[in-house]
């Protein structure tokens, strides 16, 4: 029995409870070495009616990516087969396993080719690999994953293990972690539910130790309670201590995990440091060539019981050896792996022996896997055999390195590259290496690891070229994290340093100083970066200079005045129709971006939809996040509220888990406009907070006006007056500000004040003549007359109507109708008056405006109209009741893919899939999928 750990018990038997009744639930279980995590996850292990996975991070090989999962999978790698596409690409790929419909898994685990990592590809789609390969699993009965000293899994594991724990929603799945703390690395595990664990109470104590070594000494009893101090395992062992004869050898000194300041750990307790020299006693009791067994396993992550021992044979040592231990209790042999009985008996064989005999230990180890041709873990050993420079392993570890990436597995290139680098005895050979781990840590999507690689590189890179690639990969990561000043400070002195040699390379560098500058608002250095180009003679520098052209044409009420927009957007169409050969994927967002600067919102909306299709397709999750920024945002100005909201959550969830932080604040300021647009008073200010407190442009300028149009909505004239006329007339860099000038015009009018929205309207005025679009003219014409006198007023309005008429913004045409009938109405033209009315009331009904239509309806009967509740209400409340995640499923679903192919779309299991088309169906009113095809989801 388990003494002192009902409460806990309890908490995980509810979870298991959960899983039996087709629920998920996941923990992590948190406490110092030996107070009982392991236990818990042996008795929940004893569930006979779960399907158990069990884990454990190995401290030896946490530099290793994917090897915790590869541990975890691997006994039902034969299923990846059977996953979507891009899924098992990215499976194989992480797991080392070959890529092509047709690979196979490896029929002995233990000794398949080494773990590898996803490409910058989105190693996030191998966290929904995982989520799916466990969900197919527990298609057949509940599953249980247990994942035991969490705090030594290798990076890539635990990302994807808790990017799948985090999706975990509909599926019969239990995620169990335990991660010691303190004594060891941090085991940050955001939005899971956590549990920690305290030393047992005196009773459960005592009764611990009584049934453990019953008729031990009073006083014995009394010293080994107070050291133990309620943890389980020090009740456990201290009396297997405190029947020797002495104190045990001296020369065994716990180890000092807090000596590695890398890994964030803390210092050693006085129980951990206890508990780990009783276990070091009993090894070192044993005889030599037992602990050289146990050595070479304590050495290898894989525990493949026929490498171990082909090393140890290597050493002198064999598998009669192994029996000492396994009657210490010390190890035991399950399923062609040797397991240690607790990951403190590791860390003890381990660390407790010289460093001397660890080196022979992972030198025989190469030897071994040499021999079974895993080139990887050969490598790997190689290292840590290493004494110095080593070229010979430098060389074993690079070409592993080149054989990961070709496949695909750019983390664990990153990995080994640097290692390699480490180990060079040539400054030319180590640069080279550090620039190749800054490449693939870039496609793995570890930013700031990239960044320091690459700085690290540069001194020992020789040639121009390569060192200007290092400068822009690091401006370019630097640029992401909204370190924007920092990138263009790189790329201005690498542009310099190369200007005589290679003038292209320094024009494409100034011209990402450029853009760097102008996303940090500094547009006086922009400016100067834009003279250095012109000076230089930079093959590209009119476009440096009409980079900082069309910041310049940002700011509404700046010194150039109208004339600045008239210049932005030439600029804007100048850089459009000179770069369109640019092929990136980021650079082809940047161009829907530009679409919708110039006011194209169909133009950019075509753009982002083709290539969410592709990314989707493609599961490239990383860039979908950035596609899904002008997706939203395009889709919210075409009046397809619903899709935005869903879009926007997406992405905002998406950014949220790869750390894009940048776009996450983007998508809340989506988000802000339509709570805005809705009334959502609380919602609106929660979502503009971050991005106002940050102050970077455009997402601040997007949240100031989400602020704005709320108070223009709710009547608050004065309110919107003052804060849209502050950001307008705020520091230069003001870009997005353009779509708020119209709210800036009508809050003066409203407050009586309509010389404050004079200039604004002149400004915009100036900008739809040069975009050009009808739309953009008719809201000019808006603004024109809601500040001429009656006379003109009328003229306006009517042009602005029919221009409205030929497509665009639902939500400005909305606008101006309900402004014109406003002016209608006080005109004492009421039938003219609901004609408009009643036609902007439809709009905002459809867009969920909830403010705007009250507003139309008061007008309306102010005009004589009395009326019912319209059907297009109706039908958009019964939109309405689903959530965005719910309205994509239906709407996916509808189309005839299946559950997979949703998930496989959405990032979801297919059994969540299945969870949220059941909650919609009552809500529809529908009870199958074929109904769906029936129903108006747009």
């Amino acid at each position: 029995m388990l003494h002192g750990r009902e409460g806990e018990l309890a908490a995980i038997e509810l979870l298991l409870q959960r899983a039996r009744a087709g629920r998920s639930g996941t923990l992590v279980l948190r406490g110092e070495a030996g107070i009982g995590k392991s236990a818990l996850l042996d008795r929940a292990a004893e569930a006979a009616d779960l399907r158990v996975l069990r884990g454990t991070g190995v401290e030896s090989e946490l530099g290793m990516p994917y090897a915790g999962l590869h541990l975890l999978l691997g006994r039902h790698l034969d299923r990846v087969g059977a996953l979507p596409d891009a899924q098992a690409e990215a499976l194989r790929r992480a797991l080392g396993m070959g890529v092509g419909a047709n690979a196979a898994a490896p029929a002995d685990p233990a000794t398949a080719a080494a773990p590898g990592a996803a490409t910058g590809g989105d190693r996030f789609l191998v966290g929904l690999a995982v989520l799916t390969l466990l969900s197919d699993l527990a298609e057949e009965r509940p599953l249980l994953c247990l994942l035991d000293d969490a705090q030594w899994l290798d990076g890539a594991s635990a990302e994807a293990l808790l990017f799948a724990a985090r999706r975990l929603e509909a599926e019969p799945i239990v995620m169990l972690f335990a991660a010691r703390d303190p004594d060891a690395p941090e085991f940050p595990a955001p939005g899971l539910p956590e549990l920690r664990l305290t030393g047992l109470d005196d009773a459960a104590a005592a009764g611990l130790l009584d049934e453990r070594a019953a008729g031990l000494p009073a006083h014995v009893r009394r010293e080994i309670l107070a050291e133990a101090r309620g943890n389980p395992l020090a009740l456990l062992e201290l009396p297997v201590g405190a029947s020797r004869t002495g104190p045990g050898p001296a020369s065994v000194p716990a180890p000092d995990p807090a000596a590695d300041p890398a890994r964030g750990a803390r210092p050693v307790t006085a129980t951990f440091g206890r508990l780990w020299r009783t276990f070091a006693e009993r090894v070192e009791e044993l005889p030599e060539a037992t602990r050289t067994v146990l050595l070479v396993a304590a050495s290898d992550d894989q525990g493949g019981l026929g490498t171990v021992l082909d090393a140890a044979g290597r050493l002198g040592a064999g598998v009669a050896d192994l029996e000492p231990a396994e009657r210490a209790r010390l190890v035991r042999s399950a399923e062609g792996r040797l397991e240690f009985r607790h990951p403190l008996i590791r860390s003890a064989v381990y660390q407790g022996r010289p460093v001397g005999h660890r080196l022979r230990a992972h030198a025989a180890l190469a030897e071994a896997y040499a021999a079974s041709g895993d080139l990887c873990h050969r490598a790997w050993h190689l290292a840590n055999a290493a004494t110095g420079h080593d070229e010979r392993a430098a060389a074993a570890l690079e070409e592993a390195a080149e054989g990961e990436r070709q496949g695909g597995g750019q983390h664990a290139a990153a990995s080994m590259y640097e290692w390699a680098a480490r180990l060079s005895p040539d400054p030319a050979d180590r640069g080279r290496r550090l620039a190749a781990a800054a490449r693939a840590a870039a496609d793995a999507g570890e930013a700031e690891q990239a960044f320091a690689l690459a700085g690290r590189a540069a001194p020992d890179v020789a040639d121009d070229g390569e060192r200007a690639g290092l400068v822009l990969l690091r401006a370019a990561l630097a640029d992401e994290q909204d370190r924007t000043r920092e990138a263009s400070r790189l790329l201005v002195e690498e542009a310099v340093s190369v200007a005589g040699a290679e003038p292209y390379t320094a024009g494409h560098l100034l011209f990402q100083a450029a853009a760097s500058a102008g996303n940090a608002g500094d547009l006086a250095e922009l400016e100067r970066i834009a003279g250095r180009a012109e000076e230089m003679g930079a093959p590209n520098a009119p476009y440096v200079r009409a980079l900082a052209r069309v910041f310049a044409g940002q700011n509404p009420l700046g010194a150039a005045g109208a004339a600045g927009a008239a210049d932005g957007v030439a600029a804007l169409r100048e850089l459009l129709d000179g770069m369109r050969d640019c092929l990136s994927p980021r650079d082809v967002v940047r161009f829907a971006m530009w679409h919708l600067m110039l006011g194209d919102v169909r133009g950019g909306h075509e753009i982002a939809a083709s290539l969410e299709r592709r990314f989707r397709d493609e599961g490239a999750i990383g860039l979908l996040s950035l596609t899904l920024m002008p997706l939203s945002r395009t889709l919210l100005m075409l009046g397809r509220t619903r899709d935005a909201l869903t879009a926007a959550d997406e992405g905002m969830r998406i950014a949220a888990d790869t750390g894009q932080h940048r776009i996450r604040v983007y998508q809340a300021t989506v988000l802000a406009l339509i709570a805005a647009m809705r009334g959502d008073e609380e919602r609106c200010a929660e979502l503009a907070a971050e991005a106002i407190a940050r102050d970077v442009p455009p997402s601040s300028v997007h949240a100031v006006a989400a602020l704005g149009l709320l108070d223009l909505g709710a009547g608050r004239h004065e309110a919107a007056l003052n804060r849209l006329s502050e950001l307008v007339a705020g520091p230069p860099n003001r870009q997005g500000a353009i779509a708020s000038l119209p709210d800036l015009v009508e809050a003066a009018v409203r407050s009586g004040r309509p010389e404050r929205g004079a200039d604004a309207a002149a400004w915009y005025r100036e900008w739809s003549a040069q975009v050009r679009l009808p739309w953009a003219e008719a809201v000019a014409l808006r603004c024109a007359a809601l500040l001429a006198t009656d006379d003109d007023a009328e003229k306006y309005f009517t042009q602005a109507v029919e221009l409205h008429r030929q497509g665009g913004i639902p939500f400005e045409r909305a606008r101006t109708e309900l402004l014109y009938g406003e002016w209608l109405r006080r005109a004492r033209r009421k039938n003219d008056a609901r004609a408009q009315l009643h036609s902007a009331l439809d709009a905002f009904e459809r867009l969920g405006a909830v403010p705007w239509a009250e507003r139309a309806r008061t007008e309306l009967r102010a005009a004589g109209e009395s009326f019912a509740d319209s059907a297009a209400e109706a039908g958009a409340d019964l939109l309405a009741l689903l959530t965005p995640q719910e309205l994509q499923v239906v709407r996916l679903a509808a189309t005839g893919l299946s559950n997979r192919e949703i998930g496989a779309q959405l990032f979801l299991s297919p059994r969540t899939v299945g969870y949220h088309l059941y909650k919609a169906y009552p809500k529809l009113g529908v009870a199958s999928r074929g109904e769906l095809s029936r129903l108006p989801l747009t």
